[in-house]
């Protein structure tokens, strides 16, 4: 509690440090502005042994031995989370006894997996806030996915004595497996960390272990055990590199703990402070020693320095503000002074914006400018429009087309086509001095980006191959 209201009183005071200009440079909030590291890159090997398969790493009390290898690179998200991609690499060793004839059947898996692995710091999520004391040892929790390839061989003393079993699976998207298990992290200093990991290994397959490529196959090495999945387990004894110039890895710390120790620093430094020796001469709640507006009016609310809040910063403080939060000029009490309603826009802009709707989608023969019949309604009722606008106006009909084809032949066809409506529109009783048609070719695309024309969508293409109306 002690500390709530010591951090309490001093607010307005660390607000009033902030405004001034002189104090310290201000720091943008981004990459470079963090406290800690958050990545690193992990190395490390140890054993790997075929755990529940057909064909195990552990027989008649024996072990064989296997081995594992990995490198990761690790981002570390917050104090209790990270992400690591991870390359395993290894080789286990596995036996079975079949039958009489068969006897002891031995081979091995080597194996390769990329991984994305999530990283769960368990120690961080139960340590207490209020703990100041440094810790290094952490207990990290482990699961991913990831895709995984292998090559296996084995033999036995009857079917495969000559000619051993080979399996190769190569990694791609058929090869998904998982991974998971938990480890113990020691914090040796600020550039390095080891850790003691154990790892199990689901592979989905009943093939990791060389038993054969399908349950039934000869010699029937997968029907010893009822699995359907071989998994291995890796014990890992690695070490990481820790990458950044900040003394400590975001893993070792909890920041809201930092906060807490920095509090108590400054209870401790300001035990005996004096808060509001000045007073509050105008009763804003805001004590004299940093109020930074003495004079504010009665029932005004004020911000952490005592100064009176405009909330939309129109100069007019929202207890004089009719308008709170729409600014507004002082003369009207802060409220905005309503404006004019813009006048429609003339009649022959409208007429040549309901023009073009006519003209929008005008169908032309393939290739040819002959205009098809299911047009001639559209154009009949562009004709009546363009006959109310005045003979003493001129106007253009633009053709254009998309960007297939040479420009001479895009030009020579948007031309004929512009000429075809024209004529049309004369025949309908538009004076022929009121318009003139213009070819542009593919000079005067709708959508721009759409050369070549394989760049675009086809509706774009069709919409640059068109004809339009303007005013001259």
């Amino acid at each position: 509690m002690k500390k709530k209201l010591l951090l309490l009183f001093l607010l307005p005071a660390l607000g009033f440090s902030q405004t001034k200009e002189d104090t310290q440079p201000k720091q943008a909030f981004n990459n470079k502005s963090r406290l800690f590291k958050d990545w690193s890159v992990s190395v490390g090997g140890g054993g790997a042994f075929m755990a529940n398969a057909d064909l195990t790493s552990f027989y008649d009390g024996d072990i064989n031995w296997g081995w594992n290898g990995y490198v990761s690179l690790d981002k570390q998200i917050s104090h209790t989370f990270g992400i690591s991609l991870m390359y395993t690499r290894g080789e286990t060793k596995q036996k079975a006894y079949l039958n009489d004839a068969a006897g002891v059947g031995h081979g091995y898996t080597k194996f390769d997996q990329i991984a994305l692995l999530g990283d769960v710091n368990f120690s961080n999520i139960m340590r207490r806030v209020d703990n100041r004391s440094n810790f290094r040892w952490a207990l990290h929790g482990y699961g991913g996915i990831g895709v995984m390839g292998y090559r296996t061989f084995l033999q036995d003393n009857a079917v495969l004595s000559k000619w051993p079993l080979y399996i190769k699976q190569k990694i791609d998207i058929s090869s998904i497996s998982y991974i998971g298990g938990i480890g113990l992290k020691y914090n040796i200093s600020r550039l390095l960390d080891v850790e003691l990991r154990t790892l199990y290994l689901i592979s989905g397959d009943e093939e990791f272990d060389g038993g054969g490529w399908t349950r039934n196959a000869t010699p029937g090495y997968n029907l010893i055990n009822d699995s359907y999945t071989d998994n291995a387990w890796l014990v890992n004894l690695g070490i990481s590199f820790k990458l950044g110039k900040h003394d400590d890895h975001l893993r070792w710390v909890d920041p809201l703990q930092r906060a807490y120790a920095k509090t108590a620093d400054l209870e401790e430094q300001f035990k005996d402070f004096k808060v509001c020796e000045k007073g509050d001469m105008d009763n804003d709640g805001v004590c004299d020693d940093w109020d930074r507006q003495l004079d504010t009016p009665a029932g005004a609310r004020v911000d952490g320095a005592g100064v009176a809040l405009d909330v939309d910063l129109d100069g007019v403080i929202d207890l004089n503000d009719k308008c709170v939060t729409v600014p507004g000029p002082v003369n009207n009490n802060g409220c905005p002074i309503e404006q004019k309603i813009k006048e429609p826009l003339p009649s022959r802009e409208l007429a040549i914006d309901e023009i073009n709707k006519y003209f929008n989608g005008i169908e032309f023969e393939l290739n040819k400018d002959v205009i098809r019949e299911k047009s001639y309604s559209d154009l009949n009722k562009a004709a009546d429009i363009i006959k109310t606008l005045g003979a003493d106006k001129g106007f253009l009909v633009i053709g254009a087309t998309d960007t297939r084809g040479s420009a001479v032949y895009n030009k020579k066809l948007s031309q004929s086509r512009a000429d075809a409506v024209v004529k049309y529109l004369v025949n309908k009783g538009v004076p022929a001095d009121v318009l003139t048609a213009e070819g542009r070719g593919k000079d005067d695309l709708k959508y721009t980006e759409c050369d070549p024309a394989t760049k675009c969508p086809e509706w774009k293409n069709e919409a640059n191959r068109r004809v339009y109306f303007i005013a001259k």
